[in-house]
C-alpha cells in the first residue's frame, strides 16, 4: 500500500515539474510576442517616416520641373572620377554635365530621372532654377551648313564655313548613326555637315555632296552597242582604256602605263559623250565578270576584299562645267580638288572611275586668252596638278571632250596628260546607215503597207534606212550653204556636213510623232498605224531647215569652227537659193561625210538676190 502510495506521489511532483515548465514556457513566449509587437510597431513606423520622405522627394522633384526653364546645349557628359591630386577639389569629382549657356560654359547636374545615356554632345537641354538638367530635347533640326574640308582621327573634322573660315569640330556619335541608319556614308571630304560653331560640334550630315553641286554621278547604262558609225573610235578607246585596266598584269610586264586622259574631239552630237558612258559602262561590265570568275574559284568567298560583289562596277563623274566656276577667288579650284578627292576614293574601293569633262574648253581656256577674265591663269594649273597625281591611283581615267580643241590649254594636251586624242568625225553614208538601224529597230511600229511590201520587219526597216541615207546623202548633192573665206574661196556645205548622231536621232523622233498625228487624225485606223518613207522624209527635211537657221545666231567664224566645217578663216556664209545654178558643187564629194570643198571665187555679191547672207 505504501509503495502505490510513493508511486502516486512520484507522478504528482512529475506533473506539477511538468506545469511548471509549461508555464514558464507561457512567459517565455508571451515575452517573444511582445518584443515582436513591438518589433512590427517600430517597423510601422519606419515605413510611415520612409514614405513620408518620398512623398517629400517626389514634391521636390516636381518642384524642380516646374517653370520658367532655361535651354543649353550639351558639350558633355563627365562621369564621376578619382580625385587628381593637386588639380582638382573633392566636389568637381563627382558626375556632371557640361554646358554652354547664354554664352557661358557651365558644369551642371542631372536630374536622377534621367539616365546619363542618352545624352549626345550637341544636344538641347531644359535647365531648372537649380540648373539641374530635367528634359532632353535632342539635336536641333536647323543650324548652319559647312563643307569637310579634311577628315582626322577622332571623328574630328576640319571645315570651311562662312567667310572661308577654317575650324576643326567634333562629328557626333548621334549623327554618324543617323548617316548610317539612312544608308549614307560617314563624313568625307566635299560633304555637307550641319554644325553649331557654339559648341564646337557637328550635329547632321547633310545628304548634299559638294561633288554632287558640279558633277552627275552614275552607273551609266549606255554601251558601245548602242553608239553607231563610230567602230574605229570605238576600238581605239577600248585599246587606250579597258586594255590598261582589264590586263594590267601584261602592262607591268610590257613596262607600259594607263594612260592618265583621253581628249575627244569634233562636232557636236557625234557621240562623244556617249562614248565616255559606255566606257565606264563596259569596264563595269567587264569587272562585274571578272569578279564572278573569281569568286567562282579557289580562295575567294564574302571576304574576298573591296573588288567583289557590286563594288566592282565603275562610276561616272560627269562634271557640269559652268557650275565648276565660281566667281570667288580659289573656289573653282576648290570644287576641282574635291573632285579628283571623289575620283580617288571610288578608286580606292575597286571601281573603275571615269572623270568626264564635257565642253572642255570652257573650263580650261588657252591661258591669257580670257578677254574679260584671267581665271585660266589658275584652273589650269589646278588640273594639271590633280592630272599628274592620278599617275600613282589604279582605276581613274580622265576623259574630256571637246567641240574647240584649239581653244584649250597645250599644256593640257601634252602627252603624260591627256595622252589619247580621238577625233569623233561626223558619220559618213555607212555610219548614218548604222545609227537609223539602231533608232528604227526593236518595237517600232510600222506602216501596214512598208510591212506587206517586204519579206519581214528586218527588210523593210533596212529599206526605210537605205531610202532616207539616200535622201540624206544623194550622189550629186546640192548646197545648202556655201562658207565665203578671206581669199575669196568658197566651201560648199551640204546637208551630209549637218549630220551627227544627234540629228539622226532627232529625225527618227520627229518622224514617230508625226505617224502618231496621222493615226490620232485617222481616228486611230488600225491600218493607218505605223512609220513610212514619207514621215522620215518630211522629218529630215524640217531638221535640215532647223540647223540652217540656227546659222543666223552665230558668228561664222565661231560657227564653222565649232561645227568642224572649215580651220580657214570664214567673212560671211550665204544660203544659195535653188535656182542658182552656183548651188551645185563643182567637186566630188567628201567620202566620210560628202561634201566637197568649192575651190572658185564666190559667186554672188553681198545684197544681190542670189543668197541670203551671215556676215560676221
Amino acid at each position: 500500500m505504501s509503495e502505490q502510495t510513493d508511486h502516486e506521489q512520484n507522478r504528482l511532483a512529475q506533473a506539477h515539474r511538468q506545469l511548471d515548465t509549461l508555464r514558464s514556457r507561457a512567459k517565455q513566449l508571451e515575452a517573444q510576442l511582445q518584443s515582436a509587437g513591438r518589433n512590427n510597431q517600430r517597423m510601422a513606423d519606419l515605413l510611415e517616416t520612409t514614405r513620408n520622405e518620398i512623398s517629400q522627394l517626389r514634391n521636390a522633384l516636381q518642384a524642380d520641373g516646374q517653370a520658367p526653364f532655361t535651354f543649353g546645349t550639351v558639350l558633355g557628359y563627365r562621369p564621376e572620377h578619382p580625385q587628381a591630386e593637386g588639380r582638382e577639389i573633392q566636389a568637381t569629382t563627382v558626375a556632371g554635365v557640361d554646358i554652354l549657356q547664354a554664352g557661358r560654359k557651365l558644369r551642371v547636374s542631372l536630374s536622377p530621372l534621367i539616365s546619363p545615356e542618352q545624352l549626345q554632345a550637341g544636344d538641347e537641354v531644359l535647365l531648372n532654377e537649380n540648373f539641374t538638367i530635367v528634359a532632353i530635347l535632342g539635336a536641333e533640326r536647323t543650324g548652319e551648313l559647312a563643307r569637310v574640308k579634311e577628315v582626322l582621327p577622332d571623328a574630328r573634322l576640319v571645315i570651311i564655313s562662312r567667310g572661308e573660315d577654317e575650324r576643326v569640330v567634333t562629328l557626333t556619335a548621334a549623327a554618324s548613326a543617323a548617316a548610317q541608319r539612312d544608308g549614307l556614308h560617314s563624313a568625307r571630304v566635299g560633304d555637307a555637315v550641319m554644325v553649331d560653331l557654339r559648341t564646337g560640334t557637328a550635329t547632321e550630315i547633310v545628304p548634299l555632296s559638294e561633288v554632287e553641286d558640279v558633277v552627275l554621278e552614275e552607273s551609266p547604262d549606255v554601251s558601245y552597242a548602242d553608239i553607231g558609225g563610230l567602230s574605229e573610235q570605238i576600238e581605239a578607246i577600248r585599246d587606250a582604256v579597258e586594255l590598261p585596266f582589264l590586263h594590267a598584269d601584261l602592262y607591268k610586264e610590257h613596262g607600259l602605263r594607263a594612260p592618265k586622259g583621253i581628249l575627244l574631239y569634233g562636232p557636236p552630237g557625234c557621240g562623244k559623250t556617249m562614248i565616255a558612258k559606255a566606257v565606264a559602262s563596259s569596264l563595269a561590265e567587264t569587272r562585274r565578270a571578272s569578279a564572278a570568275a573569281d569568286d567562282a574559284g579557289p580562295g575567294t568567298g564574302p571576304d574576298a576584299g573591296p573588288g567583289a560583289g557590286a563594288s566592282r562596277g565603275a562610276f561616272f563623274l560627269n562634271i557640269k562645267g559652268p557650275e565648276l566656276l565660281n566667281k570667288y577667288v580659289g573656289e573653282t579650284e576648290r570644287h576641282i580638288r574635291v573632285i579628283f578627292a571623289r575620283a580617288r576614293e571610288r578608286a580606292s574601293a575597286g571601281q573603275p572611275v571615269v572623270v568626264f569633262f564635257d565642253e572642255m574648253e570652257a573650263l580650261f581656256r588657252t591661258r591669257g586668252s580670257g578677254v574679260s577674265s584671267d581665271v585660266e591663269t589658275t584652273i589650269v594649273p589646278q588640273l594639271l596638278a590633280e592630272i599628274d597625281g592620278v599617275e600613282s591611283l589604279e582605276n581613274v581615267i580622265v576623259i574630256g571632250a571637246s567641240n574647240r580643241e584649239d581653244m584649250i590649254d597645250p599644256a593640257i594636251l601634252r602627252p603624260g596628260r591627256l595622252d589619247v586624242k580621238i577625233r569623233v568625225q561626223r558619220p559618213g553614208r555607212a555610219g548614218a546607215a548604222e545609227i537609223l538601224g539602231i533608232h528604227l529597230g526593236g518595237a517600232v511600229p510600222l506602216h501596214a503597207e512598208l510591212l506587206a511590201a517586204h519579206e519581214d520587219r528586218g527588210a523593210a526597216v533596212d529599206a526605210l534606212v537605205d531610202a532616207l541615207v539616200d535622201r540624206l546623202f544623194p550622189a550629186t548633192p546640192q548646197a545648202r550653204l556655201r562658207l565665203i573665206h578671206a581669199d575669196g574661196t568658197q566651201t560648199a556645205f551640204q546637208a551630209a556636213d549637218f549630220m551627227s548622231g544627234a540629228v539622226l536621232s532627232n529625225i527618227v523622233d520627229r518622224a514617230k510623232k508625226a505617224a502618231i498625228k496621222d493615226f490620232l487624225r485617222s481616228e486611230s485606223d488600225p491600218a493607218q498605224k505605223g512609220l513610212t518613207r514619207e514621215h522620215l522624209f518630211a522629218a529630215a527635211e524640217e531638221e535640215l531647215r532647223d540647223q540652217e537657221d540656227l546659222v543666223n545666231t552665230a558668228d561664222p567664224q565661231a560657227w564653222s569652227r565649232v561645227v568642224g566645217a572649215s580651220t580657214a578663216p570664214v567673212v560671211r556664209i550665204e544660203r544659195p537659193s535653188e535656182a542658182d545654178p552656183a548651188a551645185a558643187p563643182s567637186g566630188p564629194p567628201d567620202p566620210a561625210v560628202g561634201s566637197p570643198a568649192v575651190g572658185s571665187p564666190a559667186v554672188g555679191s553681198p545684197g544681190s538676190g542670189a543668197a541670203n547672207e551671215v556676215r560676221g
